[in-house]
């Protein structure tokens, strides 16, 4: 999957990526940038 990396500041492929639930109840993936290893995080729709 691909999230938007705040470190390189470009859209990077995430590795490990798993999906968790935030507090307030939304969906979201949550996994390590490609190229520097930096946590990145992409929200997700609810469904």
């Amino acid at each position: 999957m691909k999230a938007r990396c705040m470190r390189c500041k470009e859209e990077r492929e995430m590795v490990d990526g798993k999906e968790v639930i935030t507090k307030n109840g939304r969906r979201m993936m949550k996994g390590k940038c490609s190229v520097c290893g930096t946590t990145m995080c992409r929200i997700l729709g609810k469904a």
